[in-house]
């Protein structure tokens, strides 16, 4: 296929080099003659490096640059160009010009693809006199790198092109899913659950952004912490994503942006790239402050309290912490309470619990060595130092546990980040924006996450996964915790959230 590359970016550099290592005839072209010299000297580096560590033959990159042509003219004629790939910046009208002066450059035949990560497809293609040829494609960056591609048909795109395109790039060693022309696509409106929620349990003080990003990480096992992620993205980028998502759904309450970002935008605040963000970067920033060292007592009784205990009871045991038995803690004892999706506060007060002595601990399986204990305002200070401790202790040979302490919350910090990822990919499975396989392929291969969300949800079962929705829903009455049909419906009839929906057709 011969290919045609409208932008010599960092974009559209990354996509020429993917194409043509995947044996396509790339033609680079840019308004600025300056830029296609660097991106075909660029190409040329990174193909050098893969050569160099062995991840290609000398050959196969020699044959790929050859297969790079550089363009003086983005609008000269183009008889064998079978498809033209877009990738200017992020404006609609510099699009449409774009396109504009390709459909008179090109033949009819030729394939248009917008790589638009924010603005609507359709609304592109609205300003061409033939709609139907073109859809999204749209790349993540570094592209060689990342290896999966959102093909987005518009309103009007012809139904043959999404599976000419997805062959495309399957072909060349990426994944493609299919995806829905709605506000960010796939990859960036899932993403959309992790750091709302974040944001919103920092708006809470229930605990500092390293803290959360710890149990984001040990907790979860997600490779980095929403607030690392944030900084490495960008705060003025991700604040920007987060506001056109919200307003293009029209305000829903899961995808609801926090009042904190703008004023942190204003201040230049917006991380790795300006040195400062939610972190500190640079020769010059102080190391991030380390967790305050295990002080308590580890060897005093503990009582675990509720339904969800027994799994703790058996860990600290098997510790050799002093665990009571009975009904009711003596009057020396820590009691622990594992909450799911409700308060310690309501625990102490259904159950008649000493408030000053009774914690929080969450019963989400950690992915690495760290537990989470939740204070209150009643808390007695030497009682809370003393409950790390316990926590902190392992069976023998084992590496003790840290401890994250934080502000009670219902579902505590890892149960409200993962019941918003969970909830904002079941809402767009529910609206038909992807398909299941599609949804947990995009973001574990996008995103980084361990599993994908719905298959994430799966592994704590979709009944339980409800509980906690509805017991969020119910503590806190905010309606960004509001349980999904998609979730409510297979967590009643026992299905699994990656099972796909039923048409209406079916009798048909």
């Amino acid at each position: 296929m011969r290919i045609r590359i409208v932008g010599a970016g960092a974009m559209g550099r990354g996509i020429a080099q993917w194409a043509a290592v995947g044996g396509h005839t790339v033609e680079l072209c840019d308004v600025r003659t300056e830029a296609v010299t660097a991106a075909v000297d660029f190409v040329r580096s990174m193909l050098e490096r893969a050569v160099h560590k062995g991840r290609m033959s000398a050959e196969d990159s020699a044959a790929a640059l050859e297969r790079l042509v550089p363009l003086d003219d983005p609008w000269a004629p183009g008889p064998e160009v079978e498809l033209v790939v877009e990738a200017v910046r992020e404006d609609l009208d510099t699009k449409a010009e774009v396109f504009g002066k390709l459909e008179q450059a090109l033949p009819e035949s030729a394939v248009f693809a917008t790589n638009t990560s924010s603005l609507s497809v359709t609304r592109i293609a609205a300003s061409l006199r033939d709609p139907g040829r073109l859809a999204g494609l749209h790349f993540f960056n570094p592209v060689p790198l990342m290896k999966i591609v959102e093909v987005v048909p518009g309103a009007a795109t012809r139904p043959g092109i999404p599976p000419v395109l997805t062959a495309l790039v399957e072909s060349c060693g990426h994944r493609a899913v299919t995806v829905a022309d709605t506000p960010g696509f796939l990859v960036n409106h899932a993403g959309r659950g992790l750091v709302t929620e974040a944001l919103a349990l920092l708006e809470e003080s229930v605990a500092d952004p390293a803290g959360i990003d710890r149990i984001a990480r040990d907790v979860l096992g997600l490779r980095m912490g929403p607030f690392e992620l944030m900084d490495l993205t960008g705060l003025d980028v991700t604040a920007a994503v987060i506001d056109s998502i919200w307003e293009g759904f029209r305000h829903e309450a899961r995808l609801r942006p926090s009042f904190l970002t703008p004023n942190r935008v204003t201040a230049g605040l917006h991380g790795r790239k300006t040195g400062q963000g939610w972190f500190a970067y640079g020769p010059d920033a102080p190391s991030p402050a380390p967790e305050p060292p295990v002080t308590g007592d580890a060897g005093r009784p503990v009582f675990v309290a509720g339904e969800e205990g027994d799994a703790l009871r058996g860990e600290l045991t098997a510790a050799g912490a002093t665990v009571e038995s009975g009904t009711a803690p003596s009057e020396s004892a820590l009691v622990l309470v594992p909450v799911w999706g409700t308060t310690v506060a309501a625990a102490v007060a259904s159950l008649g619990l000493p408030a000053a002595r009774t914690f929080g601990v969450d019963p989400l399986p950690p992915a690495g060595r760290r537990r989470v204990l939740a204070v209150t305002p009643a808390s007695d200070p030497s009682a809370a130092r003393d409950a790390r401790a316990v926590l902190a202790r392992a069976a023998d040979g084992a590496e003790p546990f840290a401890v994250s302490v934080v502000r009670d919350t219902a579902g505590s910090v890892a149960q409200r980040l993962l019941a918003s990822v969970v909830s904002v990919a079941a809402s767009i499975a529910e609206r038909s924006l992807a398909a299941p396989a599609d949804i947990d392929l995009a973001v574990t291969t996008g995103l980084g996450y361990p599993v994908g969300p719905l298959a994430w949800g799966d592994r704590v079962g979709a009944a339980r996964m409800l509980e906690l929705q509805r017991s969020l829903h119910a503590s806190t009455g905010d309606p960004r915790h509001r349980p999904t049909r998609w979730l409510t419906e297979r967590a009643q009839l026992g299905l699994p959230l990656t099972r796909t929906g039923t048409s209406p057709d079916i009798c048909a």
